[in-house]
């Protein structure tokens, strides 16, 4: 009579009902699961490769299968979605990996930045509920060197969503932007179980902007996960036409990012040469270098439009946006890296690892670190041509250079050649120094 491994039923329901597959595809994949559901079957020694199959089409820990009962899986951090429904749903596999990954990169660098001795970000927690938001929103502008005429130097809404991503890393927040798990084109995140996170941390906060959402939408988003971290609330976020709300810390959010984005005295004072042309959210937005559908919230914040009037633009907006395809996904990988994983956090991988403070890591924690798929990948930079697999993880190590971010002391970074991803621009400081050749 063959071995047979016990699976309690339960736990094939559990992670079919996780991973939210298809339940027919499912069984027409694996035959015998009916069977195992039922308790009538169990898999052989022999199976455990079908089973190990199931547990990777359902996204769900082969070691789970062993367990008594059904594990309880909770968010990581604050839930402040306010989508119907999603608030007391089981977040999917995607999204917990993607929370994760994102916490193992922050550790990383929080790690490497206490070795560095440097100093916390002051602004990370530096507001409370009590602040009124608007000077907060006000605040967070003088940081970034978003202040005065810096809109008109921008040629359009979608480049200020670019510069607006790049002013937040330098000043020191992790600011991802990504639609799908890691680099796994087959694993898209949804838009509708959350638009973005924010992980607060004195030396390493990030911001994640879920990257399949509208571009216009992305904007507002980034805004809002960026009030988070003045804040210091960490949290995950999901809301509809975006209106977040419903508890104080989204409320504060909200009204911090909106007069961020576009304050409410010019909006005032520009409404009223615009309200009356036949493209008026067009046109305010044209001015701010918002996207039309974050100039339509603000004239709603500020009582200047109806509800009905928002929300009958909003979907017509986002709906013919999405139809044109405007929406982060595909293109050049390493392109996508600029925003995947982000000019901070990659200079400071390569930095460590020229410093010699690093070791060679296995393929799998590179994944785990990086997100990056199993098999090779070159990484273009300003001369040595390295492949992810070279990129490593941090070990103790007293010494320290200057640091590559927002931080004073920071080195310049080199301008990146037409074609040459971001991400892997190299400090002018770190070409110099003898250990960049990389194997």
């Amino acid at each position: 009579m063959p071995l047979r491994v016990d699976v309690e039923p339960a736990l094939y329901r559990w992670a079919i009902d996780r991973s939210r597959a298809d339940a027919g595809e499912l069984q027409r994949k694996f035959p015998k699961l009916s069977d195992w559901q039922a308790g009538e079957a169990s898999p052989t020694f022999k199976q455990l490769e079908d089973l190990e199959d199931f547990a990777k089409a359902t996204r769900a820990p082969v070691g789970y299968f062993f367990l008594p009962e059904p594990p309880e899986e909770r968010l990581p951090v604050a839930d402040f979605r306010t989508v119907a429904d999603t608030s007391q749903a089981r977040p999917s596999p995607d999204l917990l990996d993607t929370l994760h990954m994102m916490q193992r990169r922050q550790a990383w660098l929080r790690e490497a930045l206490v070795a560095e001795e440097a100093d916390p970000l002051v602004f990370a927690g530096s507001a409370r509920l009590t602040d009124e938001p608007t000077a907060v929103g006000h605040e967070m502008r003088r940081a970034l060197g978003l202040e005065g005429g810096w809109a008109s130097e921008v040629r359009s809404w979608q480049d200020a969503v670019s510069e607006l991503r790049r002013a937040i890393e330098r000043l020191g927040v992790m600011a991802v932007i990504n639609g799908v798990v890691g680099n796994n084109t087959h694993r898209p995140l949804s838009v509708e179980e959350f638009r973005g996170f924010a992980l607060a941390d004195p030396h390493a906060p990030l911001i994640f902007v879920n990257g399949a959402d509208a571009k216009s939408a992305q904007m507002f988003t980034l805004a809002h996960e960026l009030a988070h971290i003045w804040l210091g609330e960490a949290g995950l976020s999901g809301f509809e036409f975006l209106l977040p709300g419903g508890t104080d810390v989204e409320d504060w959010c909200n009204q911090a990012a909106a007069e961020f984005l576009a304050p409410a005295l010019e909006v005032r004072a520009r409404w009223e040469e615009t309200k009356r042309a036949a493209d008026r959210f067009g046109a305010l937005a044209r001015v701010f270098k918002v996207s039309p559908v974050v100039a339509a919230r603000r004239t709603l914040d500020l009582g200047l439009i109806s509800r009905s009037e928002f929300f009958d633009f909003y979907q017509d907006y986002v709906g013919s946006e999405r139809g044109r395809g405007a929406v982060s996904g595909g293109g050049d990988f390493c392109n996508n890296q600029n925003t995947r994983v982000g000019e901070l956090f990659a200079t400071h991988v390569l930095h460590a690892a020229m410093e010699g403070r690093m070791r060679p890591v296995r393929r799998a924690a590179r994944q785990h670190l990086l997100g990056a798929p199993v098999r090779e990948r070159p990484l273009r930079l300003h001369g040595p041509l390295i492949t992810a697999a070279d990129l490593p993880t941090p070990t103790a190590s007293p010494q320290a250079v200057a640091r590559p971010s927002g931080r004073p002391g920071s080195p310049p970074m080199t301008a990146s050649p037409p074609g040459l991803t971001a991400a892997c621009r190299v400090p002018q400081s770190a070409r110099a120094w003898p250990g960049a050749a990389l194997r």
